[in-house]
């Protein structure tokens, strides 16, 4: 089967969306307790908010199939930690944002499973990725990559209290120009629906860290949402009500990339 879809654009701009699939294989999920069988840390949604707005502005889009269950594609493969000193859920997770393990007894992956893994789902997508910015930075000279993520609103394993609405990540200014981050929060500042947060808690995966090289050409932001503005965090499913509203200024923030 296909580990990811690559949609392609021909505008400079590249949305990733890594933690958007939520398939889980059979033989995995028969290990998994039945709570976790439900991929409830999916970043339900995001390619339905995502994907209208790259066809109007001609953006590649990126999705992979696989849940984070089997492979977070948004951490480095040799697993080292993104926060030091903070609880995370790793490369092959083996507990949920909950702190609950995601694994029946004993059934949890060895070395040359998570190996396995990697081969499989995590480096087929990054080389796409890899490929897909090098083909607009060649046509373009430049290009952005947008990672896009969501995550519920309170997960006490990883934040206090209530998560801002948008949150925006460029490894504290590491991943893409000084002019761009500029940008993108006077679009917030301008709006008085939404709060948000520059490089709070979340402040840019490895994907962004990884590929935003400025200096190259190629800048790279991390946007995760709260849940609550677009969805109903305990149904999964979809507000109809909110979602555009979420858009609108997603588009606001595409098209600063654009400019």
């Amino acid at each position: 089967m296909e580990t990811f879809a690559l949609e392609r654009g021909n505008a400079p701009l590249l949305i990733s969306l890594p933690h958007n699939g939520s398939y889980i294989p059979d033989d995995l999920s028969r290990r998994l307790r039945p709570p976790a069988r439900r991929a409830p840390d999916t970043d339900w949604h995001v390619a339905q908010l995502y994907e209208p707005l790259a066809r109007e502005l001609g953006a590649s889009v990126i999705k992979p199939v696989v849940s984070r269950y089997v492979v977070d594609l948004n951490r480095p493969a040799d697993g080292h930690a993104l926060y030091p000193g903070r609880r995370e859920t790793g490369l092959v997770p083996t507990i949920g944002f909950d702190g609950e393990p995601l694994y029946l007894d004993s059934q949890e992956p060895g070395a040359d499973e998570i190996d396995q893994r990697i081969e499989t789902w995590w480096r087929p997508y990054h080389q796409a990725l890899a490929e897909e910015i090098a083909r607009l930075k060649a046509q373009h000279g430049h290009v952005v990559l947008w990672d896009g993520h969501s995550i519920r609103s309170h997960v006490p394993m990883l934040f206090e209290g209530r998560l801002p609405d948008f949150n925006l990540g460029t490894a504290d200014g590491a991943s893409c120009g000084a002019d761009l981050q500029w940008s993108l929060t006077g679009v917030m500042e301008a709006q008085s629906r939404y709060d948000f947060v520059l490089n709070g808690r979340f402040k840019g995966g490895y994907i962004t860290r990884h590929y935003g090289q400025p200096e190259a050409g190629i800048q790279a932001v991390q946007l995760e949402l709260a849940q609550c503005q677009y969805m109903h965090e305990e149904s999964f499913a979809w507000d109809a009500t909110k979602a555009p509203m979420v858009q609108g200024t997603i588009r606001q923030l595409l098209q600063k990339c654009l400019e």
